[in-house]
């Protein structure tokens, strides 16, 4: 039987050696909030700050305990728009990129 990585792990070693990956996980993330599925947006956003700013640095910038932003990205996690902004934020600010929405025709 093969050896087989996490899944985790992976995505995290590639957006971090991978600026483009880690940059279309933020994209990603951003799209399916703004697309109405939240649950999968914080479940990127999760991974994303696992392999780029990391909690507790996030907890710094926002002043939110870590262990209360890993709540907040968790599957049945709840943030609000204040707090959402801020994780976005810290997370776009450490990629080196600002977000810009555009809208397209739906199918």
């Amino acid at each position: 039987m093969a050896l087989t990585r996490d899944f985790k792990e992976t995505v995290k070693e590639r957006a971090t050696r991978d600026p483009a990956f880690a940059k279309a996980m933020l994209d990603e993330a951003a799209t399916a909030f703004l697309n109405g599925e939240p649950h999968v947006a914080r479940l990127i956003l999760r991974d994303l700050v696992n392999a780029s700013v990391g909690f507790e640095a996030l907890a710094e910038e926002t002043r939110h305990p870590s262990k209360s932003l890993h709540r907040m990205l968790s599957e049945k996690g709840n943030p609000s728009m204040e707090n959402l902004a801020a994780i976005f934020g810290a997370v776009r600010k450490r990629l080196g990129v600002a977000f810009e929405a555009h809208t397209v025709e739906a199918a």
